[in-house]
């Protein structure tokens, strides 16, 4: 009778097909680790849009497929931010200008779907990285490895798990960490829109009463807007014929492109947020949206998970290095303890802005307008601003 197979034993299992989870899977293989990702095809129809600040550029630089992204991206050099409250107090327009921290731009707009195309063609053809483009229905967590089962029969056996699998993580419940959960009283509605002036590579962002009304520059005469509004007023703009809706964003957006016309699908998302109770479990890290989740405000999402793959990679290699159980509590405590302020720090943030923005309260809206006015007049405590919204901690270091 023949002997079974001996079933092969990777180092780290990713599991999760957006950009979190394959930019994990090749940082990890980058690394010499005997990678696997686990998911299913990434979506190709994904009208919706990210901005990468330059920290998350020269990681993807060294992965080697910025080059294959960046002819299909839009430099933000400026960001414009327009009090729209019509308020009592409103504060004064500020323009914060990447030439004034000596760079070209702070980061690059694209596409996801032409991201998830050039990561998907990296995983594919990258040594020591096997994708399997199946989903995980099951994790069994043991004392030496974890056992992941897939929806096709696959079985994988892994050190270590990697959870990219988004904010309702199948990996994350299957080891019993808990999460704190809310909600907002918003709906972020999301296109894409050819406009007949140039923007300039400037990204502005009206503060209106119910939220941000944010267009992102796109390559050529085009933007992509994320319009944050009330559930009712979200359902009213989703309702409206094409050519209406189109002048209903142009009057919203004050013509400052000149007239819209919606170059993708339209679509809508509920605002919530998600924090995960624990980062590490024993054989398993959590990073991305499986991790935090908050609103599509100030170009955090990506751009903090890129934190955690470049945190969480390079200490797993430390310990790869020393020999030790890379899936060991011990090899993974450091992680957690690393990357809790800044994504703590940065959920604390969106979510004050958010809410600044939908309070009648006085007392807050002087705040803000304050903390606005101050960026606009205040070229030190502007510049600390722009370090920081790239880079969290540099806006605090010396800088001549």
């Amino acid at each position: 009778m023949p002997k079974s197979k001996k079933t092969e034993l990777f180092d780290v299992a990713v599991v999760g097909g957006g950009p979190s989870g394959r930019i994990a899977a090749l940082s990890f293989a980058q690394q010499g680790l005997r990678t696997v990702l686990l998911a299913p095809a990434a979506s190709r129809i994904d009208g919706r849009t990210t901005a990468l600040w330059q920290q998350s550029l020269s990681q993807l630089e060294d992965l080697g497929v910025w080059q294959d992204i960046k002819g299909n991206a839009a430099p933000l050099r400026k960001m414009r931010m327009i009090d729209d409250t019509g308020r009592l107090i409103r504060a004064p327009e500020v323009v914060f200008d990447s030439a004034e921290l000596g760079l070209e731009e702070f980061g690059f707009n694209i596409l996801n779907s032409e991201l998830n195309v050039v990561l998907e063609e990296k995983c594919s053809s990258q040594p020591n990285l096997e994708v399997v483009e199946q989903s995980v229905s099951a994790v069994n967590f043991g004392s030496e490895q974890a056992v992941l089962e897939t929806s096709e029969g696959k079985s994988v056996n892994s050190r270590l798990v990697v959870a990219a699998d988004g904010r309702n993580s199948l990996v994350r419940e299957s080891a019993e960490i808990d999460v704190n959960t809310w909600t907002y009283p918003q709906v972020a509605v999301v296109l894409n829109l050819d406009h007949r002036l140039p923007h300039q590579n400037v990204s502005t962002e009206f503060h209106t009463p119910t939220g941000p009304f944010t267009l992102v520059p796109l390559p050529g005469r085009q933007s992509s807007l994320v319009c944050v509004e009330t559930k009712d007023g979200a359902q009213g703009l989703l309702a409206m014929a094409t050519k209406e809706l189109e002048s209903e964003l142009e009057r919203r957006a004050h013509s400052i492109l000149g007239p819209f016309k919606i170059a993708s699908k339209v679509q809508s998302f509920p605002l919530s947020g998600m924090t995960a109770k624990n980062l590490v479990a024993p054989r398993l890290a959590l990073v991305g949206e499986t991790a935090h989740v908050f609103p599509p405000i100030g170009a955090q999402g990506l751009n903090l998970s890129l934190r955690d793959i470049s945190d969480l990679v390079n200490l797993v290699a430390k310990a790869k290095a020393k020999q030790l159980d890379i899936g060991s509590q011990a090899a993974l405590a450091p992680y957690e303890t690393k990357r809790y302020k800044d994504i703590r720090s940065r959920t604390n943030a969106v979510d004050a802005l958010n809410r600044s923005l939908l309070t009648g309260f006085l007392p807050v809206q002087m705040v803000r307008s304050t903390g606005m006015y101050l960026a606009g007049k205040v070229g030190p405590f502007r510049r600390l601003l722009m370090r920081e919204g790239m880079a969290p901690g540099s806006g605090f270091q010396l800088h001549k």
